[in-house]
């Protein structure tokens, strides 16, 4: 059964900082790029990076740039992403998606004093 579960949401002050993480199971998580991906209350669902298989290349959304950083340990079958200088509007559901693949279900990152 092909499943990505998300972990590491939650409440924090602005400024503040959160790593997410998602495990992967179910199917050959190296040989995938992987995705985290964000939906703002009432808005649309938006990438916010992206790392592929090898690891060595990346996409970050522009207002996220400098403050976030995706990685991956092919060996636990793990994406993170690593939140910096967090700002209420950073606040949403984040998801991890494996290209192609699947979805997790999402872990709420709320960012508020």
């Amino acid at each position: 059964q092909v499943q990505l579960v998300e972990s590491g949401g939650g409440l924090v002050q602005p400024g503040g900082s959160l790593r997410l993480s998602c495990v992967a199971s179910g199917f050959t998580f190296s040989a995938y790029s992987m995705n985290w991906y964000r939906q703002p209350p009432g808005k649309e669902r938006e990438r916010v990076a992206r790392i592929f298989s090898d690891g060595t290349t990346f996409y970050y959304l522009d207002s996220v740039k400098g403050r976030f950083t995706i990685s991956r340990d092919n060996a636990k079958n793990t994406v993170y992403l690593q939140m910096n200088s967090l700002k209420p509007e950073d606040t949403a559901v984040y998801y991890c998606y494996a290209t192609n693949r699947a979805w997790g279900q999402g872990t709420q990152v709320t960012v508020s004093s």
